[in-house]
């Protein structure tokens, strides 16, 4: 557990001493920048959450080593919101480097930033437990589903953006269909 604190509290500690753009009241700011600002700093987690999960995947002794730790559960019948949890704490603290990078890239309102925590923690457990409510363009447990039985597809966090730029994104409806087919 004391893994897991460590990457928060030093950005909190950087947050608090000034290095970075967050801000605390959004009237600093303005309605349109702060909207405009939550989508860049998206954009920004999405991106480096999918790059940081696909070489988790590439890089070998990252994968044996951190993140096959977490894909332990890689059935349908054994992953579970538990499995959410499932990671090495360093494998969890990468991951969540995106989140900390961000902050120094693009101005935040503080609490937007801590409340996209909490639901990255929600969404994490959400994503495992392989109820698929098909809510295009998000990530839902049915892609994520596939990411633990394939190894190589639907790498991406809130959305399937990335994965669908990039080649990597395995639709559900359609992983269906073929399983489908194939019983017939």
């Amino acid at each position: 557990m004391p893994w897991y604190t460590l990457l928060p509290t030093v950005s909190e500690y950087m947050i608090e001493n000034g290095w970075t753009k967050c801000y605390t009241s959004i009237s600093e700011v303005g309605w349109f920048a702060y909207i405009m600002y939550m989508a860049i700093y998206l954009v920004i987690v999405e991106f480096g959450i999918y790059w940081m999960h696909r070489e988790l995947h590439d890089i070998k002794p990252l994968y044996k080593h951190l993140h096959a730790t977490h894909h332990i559960y890689n059935k349908q019948n054994t992953l579970s919101p538990f499995a959410g949890l499932a990671f090495h704490p360093l494998d969890g603290i990468l991951q969540a480097v995106p989140h900390v990078i961000a902050l120094f890239l693009v101005p935040i309102h503080f609490w937007s930033h801590i409340g996209l925590l909490f639901i990255e923690g929600v969404w994490t457990a959400n994503i495992h437990d392989c109820i698929h409510a098909n809510l295009w363009p998000m990530m839902g447990a049915g892609y994520h589903t596939i990411h633990h039985t394939t190894y190589k597809h639907n790498y991406g966090h809130y959305t399937i953006w990335m994965d669908w730029m990039l080649g990597t994104l395995r639709d559900p409806e359609d992983d269906s269909c073929q399983k489908a087919q194939k019983v017939q």
